[in-house]
């Protein structure tokens, strides 16, 4: 059995503002600004630290009920992703703040 290459882009849903974006990008709207040599080193120590944050990781083990993991199994295999990957944007599109839950 061969290994399948995983394609984070064979399903993706943009939103109303990413597709926007998207739309203006693919008609040229957009222009290159040249930055000097300062701002691409700024902006080169600013991705090297946001990496270095990226790569600390932390292992979670969690319980869950068996139908409710069943359940975000099928919903990942549904938009074609492995379900640890669903669990983990869950819980980090919870912590930057943009899904809320009552408590």
């Amino acid at each position: 059995m061969k290994n399948k290459k995983f394609d984070p882009f064979a399903n993706l849903k943009l939103d109303p503002e990413e597709q926007e974006l998207n739309d203006a990008i693919e008609r040229g709207e957009f222009k290159v600004v040249p930055l000097s040599d300062a701002e691409k080193e700024r902006y080169a120590s600013y991705a090297r630290y946001t990496l270095a944050l990226e790569k600390k990781e932390a292992r979670v083990n969690i319980r869950l009920k068996r139908s409710d993991l069943d359940t975000i199994r099928q919903k990942a295999n549904k938009n074609g992703l492995p379900y640890q990957t669903l669990i983990n944007t869950i819980l980090h599109q919870y912590a930057k703040g943009r899904i809320k839950i009552e408590l």
